[in-house]
């Protein structure tokens, strides 16, 4: 546990008593801080009760009063579309609003570092889609190169559950935009964006709002090291805003199409081929195609970044190179969960918007894809460019039928629910073909997560294949 600083004595409300929140309270009762906690569910009370926390509910009268500070968990809109009732009380009282990450980056850093011969380190990494496969990635470079490394935030464990990181340990964090919209504090020692495509866009006011709480990563003077994908306007106009000038090698940028030269320092994958380019010349190459665990233009993105941080903190290509061919992915993000009789069974149900669906698509040849769900703001005219790798869709979800609609030249099937999916698509799969679960559209209609619903592709590829 990271106890949190800076509050011994005073007061700290937490309100949301979730994953997040609950270890909020924990580190903040451990720094000697007094929690008092809020949630709307009253299992999450009971919970927090349970654990001897006490309870105030916060939106009332007076529920501010002698309050230093309030902590709010990823979940609960602290602005848009709506601020919510204990933020915007908290607001009148004049109390200031952080989260669990801005408590994190307070409190690191104290006492015995001083002491350590290499002071540990922190990677955030942030973007729209791919992040948690590139911090899993660079989590697994530097643990397989010997280093001691701990994954946390929107992934792994909660950033203030993690042990103080000791003598040159690396602390790799990825962070979601409700995170960086919110956290008082954010100085990581590497920063990563990965790409920027729409996205919780009711939760940031816009596109510009969302790229906004990205961009905070970046800010308070700005990491020593930038890893920023420029394969999208904000991400070049992000690495311009870091750089000093042509040269400057603080900020790494990362493509996944598009080959970068001069004399500034370069990722890039081009036909399945990552390149480091570092002062006007190729320092490491590597063939992304032998890694199974990285499928996709997409996820040569991800590698590429991954790469680009792990150089940033000392490891040789060699060493990474290694550590991407005993990548096994993340589960429900191109995971293959079976292969049969010259067919693979692919995963990546946190497809859950276009843009993520659409490299996913753009990954394999010929696809019975299965998709469908609570369609996202934007339609699903995206995902045309991906339409040519369809050989037949399996249509899912309570709006299956409306979905079906948005798909023109794919031949569809309105299958409704994830067993007739998968049996019509494992009845008519030919060898050399892919089932994909990408279902470019969040999964509440029927399930209560993307993990759920990717649980449940698993289960019925599985018995459906007799396994």
């Amino acid at each position: 546990m990271i106890p949190v600083q800076g509050f011994e004595g005073r007061v700290v409300a937490v309100l949301g008593l979730g994953r997040s929140g609950l270890s909020a309270a924990r580190a903040l009762r451990e720094g000697g801080a007094v929690a008092l906690c809020w949630d709307d569910n009253p299992a999450a009370r009971e919970a927090a009760a349970a654990e001897g926390f006490e309870l105030r509910e916060l939106a009332r009268a007076g529920g501010f009063e002698g309050v230093d500070r309030l902590v709010v968990s990823p979940g609960i809109p602290h602005l848009y579309p709506a601020p919510n009732a204990v933020v915007a009380a908290a607001w009148e009282a004049g109390v200031p609003v952080d989260n669990d990450i801005g408590l994190f980056f307070r409190s690191l850093g104290q006492g015995e570092w001083d002491m350590f011969d290499t002071p540990p380190r922190v990677v955030a990494v942030t973007g729209s889609n791919g992040k948690s496969t590139t911090s899993a990635l660079i989590h697994h470079i530097l643990t397989s190169s010997g280093r001691d490394s701990q994954l946390a935030g929107n992934i792994g464990r909660g950033v203030l559950d993690i042990d103080p990181p000791g003598d040159g340990g690396v602390v790799v964090l990825e962070l979601s935009s409700y995170q960086t919209d919110l956290a008082r504090a954010l100085t990581p020692d590497v920063a990563v964006f990965t790409n920027l495509s729409p996205d919780h866009l009711d939760r940031h006011g816009g596109m510009g709002g969302y790229f906004a709480a990205k961009r905070r990563l970046f800010s308070e003077g700005g990491p020593d090291r930038c890893v920023i994908g420029v394969d999208e306007a904000e991400g070049r106009y992000l690495a311009n805003q870091m750089s000093e000038g042509a040269a400057d090698d603080r900020v790494i940028r990362v493509s996944s199409g598009t080959k970068l030269s001069g004399s500034g320092w370069n990722v890039f994958a081009r036909k399945g081929f990552l390149t480091e380019w570092r002062k006007g010349r190729q320092v490491a190459s590597i063939d992304l195609r032998q890694v199974r665990g990285l499928p996709g233009a997409h996820n040569h993105q991800n590698a590429c970044a991954a790469y680009a941080a792990a150089r940033a903190l000392g490891v040789a290509p060699r060493v990474v190179e290694a550590a991407f061919m005993s990548f096994e992915g993340l589960p429900h993000r191109s995971q293959i969960v079976a292969e049969a009789g010259g067919v693979a069974y692919v995963n990546d149900s946190k497809a859950t918007n276009v843009d993520a669906a659409l490299k996913a698509l753009q990954a394999f040849p010929k696809i019975r894809w299965i998709c469908g769900g609570l369609m996202k703001e934007g339609g699903l005219g995206g995902l045309a460019p991906g339409f040519p790798n369809v050989v037949k869709a399996y249509v899912i979800g309570r709006e299956a039928a409306g979905f079906a609609l948005g798909l023109p030249g794919v031949e569809a099937e309105v299958c409704t629910d994830m067993e007739t999916a998968v049996t019509r698509a494992i009845a008519e799969a030919q060898p050399g073909e892919v089932v994909l679960l990408a279902p470019a559209a969040a999964s509440f209609d029927q399930y209560d997560n993307f993990e759920q619903r990717g649980d449940d592709f698993a289960a019925k590829v599985r018995a459906g294949l007799g396994g």
